[in-house]
């Protein structure tokens, strides 16, 4: 492949990807606020002929409550931690249909979506399942699959790559996933402040970590959490940009993030141009090379500080279509680019 790949994918899940972490009183305004934002992404990808992966919660599609329960799995994941499921009683409080419920329905937004065929709409499951997550089973998560594949095919949508809700990517799942016509996932960055089944590389936090037992673990998730957020600002990580080699290298094609688009901070304000120097360079940097630069993020992100976050996301796109223009550099969806690999690999 002679050019650079552009990928924009986004974790389209309204209340289902946070309901076991925040209420829709701590988080409501930005969940709301997405039903605004879509049509705003629809219209600055179009400004800039950017293709977008919508991979969207199969629960989204439901016009009503009576039409989601109908549709439920037999085979419910069975987490030890009973909070992440849905099927808990939670199904029981929602409203009657997406008329009088903003958090938890999205079927007009997924048919504005579709009035834009050079988008793709992906599955991030049907009921934002998490793949590590013990307990649970790979019926389960099957059953789930083909739950998500079902609702989308009502829509006239066939289902070809998956985003991994909070990125667990299982590899005793991609024979399901295989069975069911997935062709392309999102996997994590290969860093190890990315990656949890890495090892940390100094010695001496190791050992600080191993020997804090329960507390050290916890004590290691913050000092992940917390270089992740400064890798955003400065490069810890590398560019993170994927050659050909590698995307041909799994099947399903692996297609990992390059880089979370964080939101808009008003309390990180001053360090913006970095946030955005970190984003540019990584683009130039898969463009001059022929690699492949994935950006990704949640439109609930964008759900407050709109005018920040899209002024922000402008300045990305206008970067695009300058290489675009200078090195060729093509935006692309996820199975787009799976089709593309797999036609080269054939040959």
């Amino acid at each position: 492949m002679n050019h650079g790949n552009f990928v924009v994918s986004l974790d389209f899940e309204l209340m289902w990807g946070v309901r076991d972490i925040v209420t829709i009183r701590q988080y409501g305004k930005n969940i709301a606020g997405v039903h605004t934002v879509i049509p705003k992404l629809l219209d600055a990808f179009g400004a800039y002929d950017i293709k977008a992966t919508f991979a969207t919660v199969g629960f989204l599609f439901f016009e009503s409550k009576a039409a989601l329960l109908a549709n439920v799995p037999q085979n419910l994941p069975s987490y030890n931690d009973a909070n992440l499921s849905p099927y808990n009683g939670y199904l029981e409080t929602l409203g009657d249909d997406y008329t009088n419920d903003p958090f938890h329905y999205a079927p007009l937004l997924i048919k504005a979506i579709r009035q834009h065929p050079q988008h793709e709409i992906s599955t991030h499951t049907f009921s934002h399942y998490y793949c590590l997550a013990p307990g649970q089973t790979i019926e389960q998560f099957r059953a789930d699959m083909v739950a998500a594949k079902n609702i989308a095919l009502t829509y006239g949508i066939f289902v070809t790559s998956v985003i991994f809700p909070r990125n667990q990517y299982n590899p005793l799942y991609a024979e399901v996933c295989t069975a069911l016509g997935i062709t392309a996932y999102r996997g994590n960055e290969a860093h190890w402040i990315y990656d949890s089944t890495k090892e940390i590389k100094s010695v001496p936090l190791r050992l600080l970590f191993s020997i804090g037992g329960s507390y050290g673990s916890g004590l290691k998730k913050v000092f992940r959490r917390v270089l992740r957020m400064m890798d955003s600002y400065i490069n810890l990580s590398g560019q993170n940009c994927y050659s050909m080699e590698y995307l041909q290298s799994k099947f399903p094609v692996d297609i990992p993030s390059s880089r979370l688009l964080r939101p808009y901070s008003p309390s990180l304000a001053i360090l913006e141009p970095l946030r955005l120097m970190r984003i540019k360079k990584g683009m130039t940097y898969a463009a001059k090379n022929n690699l492949t630069y994935h950006l990704w993020w949640h439109p609930h992100n964008f759900g407050i500080n709109q005018d920040k976050n899209f002024a922000f996301l402008e300045k990305i796109l206008k970067h695009y279509k300058k290489l675009h223009l200078k090195y060729n550099f093509q935006s692309v969806t996820m199975s787009k680019l799976a089709e593309n690999i797999l036609k080269q690999t054939r040959h």
